[in-house]
């Protein structure tokens, strides 16, 4: 199934094929392919960093259940998840959102949407190799946004090193497929033999 262009509808599918990972994890202190993380902090990195840079650049709170707080990666890392995933969902598909901007001294003002696609669900992506991988289950990511988020990525290589954000980029065979070469620019190891 070919990735949406519209980023309400990517993240949707992006995120769960996340949520499918995160359902079918088994082992959450597996070792992940991130130096020093579990399969655990692979969750409670996607669910802490997006609110303060939400709140922060365009004053939006992500929405949490009524009667209940958001449970953390420590205590229930599927329930942590699970409600992170829908407040984001439900920020996207509010129609709100498209009259909303996101300000950040590192990225300028973008429409709030498309902020949340740029960084958020590309990083939920890449991340859904981390956790497939760390847990022993299907680790293939669409070939389609892997190829989009190299060509986006390569030319700016010199800031993502320097954000401290990724790792160094690990080498990879020539002739390898877009997948493996995205994730030898993101500084991991794609061939790294999981649990």
């Amino acid at each position: 199934m070919a990735l949406s262009d519209r980023p309400a509808e990517r993240h949707r599918q992006v995120a769960g094929l996340f949520t499918d990972r995160v359902r079918g994890t088994r082992r959450w202190d597996a070792p992940a392919p991130v130096a020093g993380w579990t399969a655990r902090d692979v969750v409670r990195h996607l669910t802490e960093w997006l609110p303060g840079f939400l709140a922060s650049g365009a004053g939006v709170e992500l929405p949490v259940p009524i009667r209940s707080r958001a449970p953390s990666a420590d205590e229930d890392p599927v329930a942590a998840w699970q409600v992170h995933c829908d407040g984001v969902q439900a920020v996207l598909d509010d129609p709100e959102t498209a009259h909303r901007e996101l300000a950040d001294p590192h990225v300028g003002r973008l429409p709030l949407e498309t902020a949340i696609d740029r960084f958020y669900t590309a990083d939920v992506f890449m991340h859904t190799w981390d956790l497939a991988r760390a847990t022993g289950q299907d680790d293939r990511l669409d070939e389609g946004l892997c190829a989009r988020l190299l060509a986006e990525m390569e030319p700016m290589e010199r800031v993502i090193r320097s954000s401290g954000q990724f790792g160094a980029r690990v080498e990879v065979p020539g002739g390898a497929d877009v997948q493996t070469r995205l994730l030898g620019f993101i500084g991991r190891d794609p061939f790294w033999p999981g649990r």
